[in-house]
């Protein structure tokens, strides 16, 4: 026996029959509290109900529009399978979910444009050293290797990387300064 909670299912359409858009709307309206019903049983949450509801109605009427949906004998079934689709993808992808806060965001955020700068300064300094002294800071300041293990990779003792990288940030600061 079919239990609805007052709302009659609509008779199986038949294979050739086609739905319009306004039909579809007609027929979403009057599934609407039938399908928010199994939406809050799946997600115990009001809220994620209406905006899965919502994002379902959006998917089907693009549908609708296109004519796929209107090709279906079973709106309503055709309807959930959707919608639990779209709750199935929003529980395998949670990176996809709003999430709400109450924080806003940094005050002195830029887009971006910071780091931009300070990248391209940097890029600046460095292009300023000497090859050896520009190696010897990006290998122990930017990557954080040890003098020695950089001095490994250059060639070189510690001691000549230690120089090198010191007499590069003594460049950098100095013109940082001017």
């Amino acid at each position: 026996m079919h239990h609805s909670h007052g709302t009659c299912p609509p008779p199986p359409r038949e294979a050739g029959d086609r739905m319009s858009p306004g039909d579809f709307d007609a027929s979403f309206t009057a599934d609407m509290p039938r399908l928010r019903r199994r939406l809050l049983a799946l997600t115990g949450n009001p809220h994620d109900a209406d905006d899965l509801l919502q994002e379902t109605y959006l998917r089907l009427s693009r549908r609708a529009r296109s004519q796929s949906l209107t090709q279906q004998q079973h709106p309503y079934a055709y309807t959930c399978a959707v919608a639990l689709n779209l709750l199935r993808d929003s529980w395998q992808h949670p990176s996809r979910r709003e999430r709400t806060t109450d924080e806003l965001p940094e005050a002195g955020w830029d887009g971006g444009l910071g780091s931009y700068e300070a990248s391209a300064t940097a890029l600046a300094l460095l292009g300023m050293l000497s090859e050896k002294e520009a190696a010897a800071v990006i290998l122990v300041d930017l990557e954080g290797l040890t003098h020695d293990t950089a001095g490994e990779r250059l060639g070189a003792h510690r001691g000549t990387v230690q120089r090198n990288r010191l007499r590069g940030l003594a460049k950098m600061r100095a013109a940082l300064h001017n």
